[in-house]
């Protein structure tokens, strides 16, 4: 396994951000408000991350809890000011009533990322169907990462269905990479990396103190050990 893995953790602020990578993160997803499992952040934490960290940084656009993109022209102008303020890659998705992806939205999200790289999180999970998902996002710039459990119950549950995902790199609509995170344990690790797959998404597995702590530099470290394959 020569190939680094990436591990990337969730941060919701300039401390956050500074422990992760003193543990050995790769990236940072940058979100607030974990109450609703995390909202889009404001712009001077955005500037203050990119002043404090040099390690790629995604942030998140989603203004409501639950999976709906609602006002579309609102999240755009986010999008814009954040990009405005420093930020050069991302994560959205937004799905429909009907579980179908909401195609419209995400597009003309997309449209104001120009470019930026970006992750579609983990509204696959609820998708009706995540293969037809896939192949409808399967075009859009900048998408090369999928966030994903495999199920909405969790990595437990998602297991078989990220084992065989993973054997369908490079199939349209398979190309992007999986990011495992979503009740992930470190003993899945193992078993996903023998299986291929190489990024992994921690929150509050770096937060033994719970979502009210910081993140633990210690915690990330016993992570990146883990993803790199060294004996715990």
């Amino acid at each position: 396994m020569s190939k680094r893995a990436v591990l990337e953790v969730i941060a919701l602020d300039v401390e956050d951000a500074i422990a992760a990578r003193a543990g050995g993160a790769d990236r940072l997803e940058l979100v607030t408000d974990m109450a609703a499992d995390g909202l889009t952040p404001t712009v001077a934490t955005v500037a203050g991350i990119r002043g404090a960290v040099d390690i790629p940084v995604r942030v998140m656009l989603r203004l409501s809890d639950g999976f709906g993109a609602g006002d579309v022209p609102r999240v755009v102008r986010a999008t814009r000011e954040l990009r405005d303020a420093g930020a050069e890659e991302f994560v959205l998705g937004f799905l429909g009533a009907d579980g179908d992806v909401d195609l419209g939205a995400v597009e003309r999200v997309v449209e104001a990322l120009d470019g930026s790289r970006w992750t579609f999180h983990r509204a696959i999970d609820h998708a009706a169907d995540r293969n037809a998902l896939r192949k409808q996002l399967a075009d859009l710039p900048g998408l090369d990462t999928y966030l994903t459990a495999g199920s909405a119950a969790g990595v437990d549950e998602g297991l078989p269905v990220l084992l065989a995902e993973a054997t369908r790199t490079g199939e349209p609509g398979y190309e992007q990479q999986l990011l495992v995170g979503g009740g992930l344990r470190l003993d899945h690790v193992p078993h996903l990396r023998a299986a291929g797959i190489d990024a992994f998404h921690i929150g509050g597995a770096a937060r033994p103190g719970g979502w009210q702590a910081p993140v633990s530099a210690d915690a990330v470290g016993e992570w990146r050990r883990a993803v790199d394959g060294e004996a715990r």
